[in-house]
């Protein structure tokens, strides 16, 4: 029965593999046939072709690799590819950030870390509107190093954020005293949220920025930060209940919530929905009323 059960997962990984390998030849297929002659910077032979797109030799040319190559990859057969001569074809295929990941996986490699297409780095008004329109409940957007890029008045009304911290959420977390003060359940949230930044790091190992914002909360924190991250537990972004005390409405329970958005991979929206405990919901459409506006004008009291 053990091999049967052994030849049948064989068979499985074989069809999938199959599979794989018959969308790459479509994937690739297509791609070439999007990019003209000109747009490759080749002559069109004066109008002579009979097929729109590049042919597989002046994909190969172009891409330096060998004909017979690329001709086998475009076939969809099992050969050994790097990430440096798919990285010379999604140059040539003129492939998107998203259409170059795919092709990685497609040939059967790790795809690389994902990145803004220019097309989409236009993206953060309307996220903008989306926070504003969390209202009154906190938002806000950071990037890959925690640097808070914007957020909604609630978040400044409940979590402290203001012009003059650091605006890197992760320092602001260890280094602010009305955050910390507010936040009932801090110590516990604290290892949880060094494991996010850690799960982080890993995704861009050569990135120098994530090493600059170490260096500031080891400067900054101590060993109340070093001692965490020697821990080097790794957890995903995703819910963290944060149970809150405010100097005008008192305790409020909320969930924050991280949130990727496919098109600004560098990007990670943080909402906070409200708990049914302590009236919360109520108490920050509060804050967000005149009223409460006028009872927490900056600086935010502790």
């Amino acid at each position: 029965m053990a091999g049967t059960g052994e030849a049948a997962a064989v068979r499985s990984q074989d069809a999938s593999k199959a599979r794989r390998l018959g969308e790459l030849r479509e994937f690739l297929m297509s791609r070439r046939a999007r990019v003209s002659p000109a747009e490759a910077g080749l002559p069109d032979g004066g109008g002579r072709r009979r097929t729109p797109g590049l042919r597989r030799e002046e994909v190969a040319v172009l891409a330096g690799v060998g004909a017979s190559w690329y001709q086998w990859l475009e076939q969809g057969r099992d050969i050994s590819v790097s990430p440096q001569v798919l990285d010379s074809v999604a140059r040539v295929l003129k492939l998107s950030s998203a259409e170059r990941r795919h092709l990685y996986v497609l040939a059967g490699l790790n795809p690389p870390a994902p990145e803004v297409d220019k097309a989409d780095e236009a993206m953060c008004h309307g996220m903008q509107r989306l926070i504003d329109t969390w209202m009154p409940y906190p938002a806000h957007i950071m990037d890959r190093y925690y640097n808070c890029v914007m957020y909604n008045d609630a978040a400044g009304m409940v979590l402290g954020m203001r012009p003059e911290i650091t605006q890197n959420c992760i320092v602001d977390f260890f280094t602010d005293p009305i955050y910390r003060s507010r936040n009932v359940r801090w110590r516990e949230n604290a290892a949880r949220v060094v494991a996010q930044f850690r799960a982080s790091c890993s995704e861009y190992p050569e990135d120098e920025g994530f090493q600059e914002v170490l260096a500031q909360l080891r400067d900054a924190a101590g060993e109340e930060f070093t001692e965490l991250w020697e821990r080097r537990d790794v957890l995903p972004a995703g819910q963290v209940r944060k149970e809150l005390t405010h100097p005008l409405v008192g305790a409020l329970h909320v969930e924050s919530t991280a949130l990727r958005v496919p098109a600004r991979p560098d990007l990670t929206i943080v909402l906070h929905t409200p708990l049914d405990e302590a009236d919360t919901a109520a108490k920050l459409e509060w804050l967000a009323s005149p009223e409460g506006r006028r009872g927490s004008m900056y600086p935010v009291a502790g």
